[in-house]
């Protein structure tokens, strides 16, 4: 398959000066372990790939934050790029595309999951939701009461959490994501709903909070 850039045209290509190494070259001293080309690189086509993930993504630091990201798989997948499937640029911006989609859903899925963990935690709660700004920062101090109780699983339990509420990956998909065991996960989920559970009712701001992620 080729990189998908190669069939698009720019009016206003990069000129090389005299003696300036291409793409091509570059990506040869990178896979070599060269970072020096690696940043002559990104200096080339940093503009282009703003401009690409910016199409995707709307807030600057995120586009600021993918473009490092395509960096570091440049780098440490430079060894994985085909010349005979495209020019080096195709391969930056199909990357940047495929970063830029991926930050787009975890953050969805980020939110659909505090939505989530919200409701599921306020639904047995015994005191009426209060309007305007009283409703507002009711739902902050949940919050706020939750991270708390996440921050204080262990390490192993918080990414099984964060994975399963935030990121909305099934059990078997952490199990596959993290080459962790099903049954560990499904342990460490277990372990994690007890804790939260118990504690949020020492807190006393809610009940049940959540079942254990399917």
């Amino acid at each position: 398959m080729l990189y998908s850039f190669d069939q698009q045209r720019f009016n206003n290509p990069v000129q090389l000066s005299p003696g300036e190494l291409t793409d091509e070259q570059l990506m040869e001293r990178i896979k070599g372990g060269d970072d020096r080309s690696l940043e002559l690189l990104h200096r080339r086509h940093h503009a282009l790939l703003r401009t690409i993930i910016s199409r995707v993504i709307a807030n600057d630091h995120d586009v600021d934050e993918v473009v490092q990201e395509c960096l570091l798989e440049v780098w440490r997948r430079a060894g994985s790029y085909d010349p005979t499937k495209g020019q080096p640029l195709g391969w930056l911006v199909t990357l940047s595309r495929r970063r830029a989609i991926d930050r787009l859903r975890r953050k969805s899925a980020y939110w659909r999951a505090q939505d989530r963990f919200r409701v599921e935690c306020e639904t047995e709660t015994t005191s009426a939701m209060q309007c305007g700004a009283d409703e507002e920062a009711a739902q902050d101090d949940t919050a706020e009461v939750v991270a708390r109780l996440i921050a204080n699983l262990p390490e192993a339990q918080q990414q099984a959490v964060q994975l399963a509420y935030f990121r909305g990956m099934s059990q078997r998909q952490i199990a596959a994501h993290t080459g962790i065991p099903l049954g560990t996960i499904k342990t460490r989920l277990e372990l994690a709903m007890r804790k939260l559970r118990s504690a949020a009712l020492a807190f006393g701001e809610f009940r049940e909070p959540l079942q254990t992620a399917a």
